[in-house]
């Protein structure tokens, strides 16, 4: 019986995408509640910014590393990649006005911040039921060790993708890499000219085991009980 048998196993994809939905999420909601002030009136692009580098980066590495895997293990696979770039290329447009509006962009000025935050927080939310839906169809299809590979390659693919949403280009295929690639060359020189900060993905965190491991090693990490009191 092995440790995700009996339900303590460690899914690396899954725990990496869901921590990572975890920091995009407290991302979103701190640039959203940013209201700048006459003595700090750049405190809007500091807390948006973050939020809008970590996401375009997260969806360009999905497109990359997960696109391709729906294909691989999934019977709907071809249509689930399709329906993966459809969402990204809202959540990008939704992001590309919010970029718009925090720079000022005269086609965006008059748009309220509320309106653009809504529009958002409903394409991310949208992203996330889909990604999730994908991720757990992945795990049920593919072994523990390609799960962690797909992890791995998630990690380095964001450290290797666009910082800035571009909802116009390529996703996948060829193409998408071709398109990636060049975009990201691009949003590195003004990230670097514009003293932008990106920040880190998150790491897959491989060293957890379950249970059982820990049993079979002679290495158990369960916690003591608690001291009795009485």
């Amino acid at each position: 019986m092995t440790d995700e048998e009996i339900g303590t196993g460690v899914d690396t994809l899954a725990d990496t995408v869901a921590e990572t939905h975890d920091v995009l999420s407290k991302r979103l909601a701190e640039a959203g509640a940013c209201r700048p002030t006459r003595d700090r009136p750049r405190d809007r692009v500091r807390a948006t910014d973050p939020f809008l580098a970590s996401t375009s980066r997260h969806v360009a590495a999905v497109n990359a590393v997960l696109g391709p895997a729906a294909r691989r293990h999934l019977p709907d696979g071809r249509q689930r990649a399709h329906e993966l770039v459809h969402q990204s290329r809202r959540l990008e447009a939704a992001l590309f006005q919010t970029k718009s509006k925090l720079y000022g962009s005269t086609f965006a000025v008059r748009r309220p911040w509320a309106s653009v935050w809504d529009e958002v927080t409903a394409e991310f939310d949208a992203w996330w039921r889909l990604e999730r839906a994908l991720v757990d169809d992945i795990a049920a299809a593919a072994p523990a060790d390609e799960r962690e590979r797909l992890a791995e390659r998630l990690f380095h693919a964001e450290q290797h993708v666009p910082t800035r949403p571009h909802p116009y280009l390529p996703h996948q295929g060829v193409p998408g890499r071709v398109a990636r690639q060049v975009a990201m060359r691009v949003d590195r020189f003004w990230d670097t000219a514009e003293g932008r900060m990106v920040p880190e993905p998150v790491h897959p965190h491989r060293s957890r085991e379950g249970r059982l491991t820990q049993y079979l090693l002679a290495d158990p990490h369960v916690d003591p009980p608690a001291p009795d009191e009485g």
